[in-house]
């Protein structure tokens, strides 16, 4: 029993040691960019959930507001800005109602949150597709035709894309703020400026 006992021990700790001998996956230029969208997603889209049906049309008002998104219009204008990014980078045509010119807001005929939902994780989905693509080899290559002068490559259209969705993203939390919900990342945690108690 006692051989038993210890064979299990050696064989344990055999399989220990070759699992932690196996060396890790190197990053590659895909992974890591991808990595930084995923983040950009998983704060974006549960904000977009986040605010009720009703109030998707809310706009804020008052002084500095003049002429701004509505809660619905800053989540097309990311999807959409999706779209044309990482179209770009596949060298593919972005989905009809697209384009760079005016605020970019996307198609006119996604009015309900159910539809506005589904074009932007459809954006987030061709996204992942075209980061995919990325490599030391391409990822620098001028493209025939930049959707924006300042993003000529690949890699800055996917480095921007991230940026630009988390830009908007700290817009929306203060639009579901002023409407009383608390953002889907703030829920449960401590407050980040405690009032003293002296």
């Amino acid at each position: 029993m006692k051989r038993m006992s210890m064979l299990v021990v050696v064989l344990m700790a055999a399989s220990v040691c070759n699992a932690q001998a196996k060396p890790a996956v190197p990053p590659t230029l895909a992974s890591v960019m991808d990595t930084q969208l995923k983040v950009a997603e998983m704060q974006f889209v549960p904000v977009a959930e986040a605010m009720p049906t009703d109030k998707y049309d809310f706009q804020p008002a008052g002084p500095g507001f003049d002429g701004v998104r509505t809660f619905a219009l800053e989540v097309k204008h990311v999807a959409a800005a999706n779209f044309l990014f990482y179209s770009a980078i596949l060298g593919v045509e972005p989905p009809p109602g697209v384009n760079a010119a005016g605020a970019t807001n996307g198609p006119d005929d996604l009015k309900t949150k159910e539809q506005i939902m589904k074009f932007l994780k459809d954006s987030f989905a061709l996204a992942h597709k075209a980061i995919a693509t990325l490599n030391d080899k391409n990822a620098l290559v001028p493209l025939a035709h930049p959707v924006i002068s300042f993003l000529p490559t690949p890699l800055a259209l996917a480095s921007f894309g991230s940026m630009h969705a988390m830009d908007h993203y700290g817009q929306m939390v203060v639009y579901l703020r002023m409407n009383g919900i608390t953002p889907p990342a703030s829920v449960g945690q401590p407050p980040a400026n405690p009032k003293k108690t002296d």
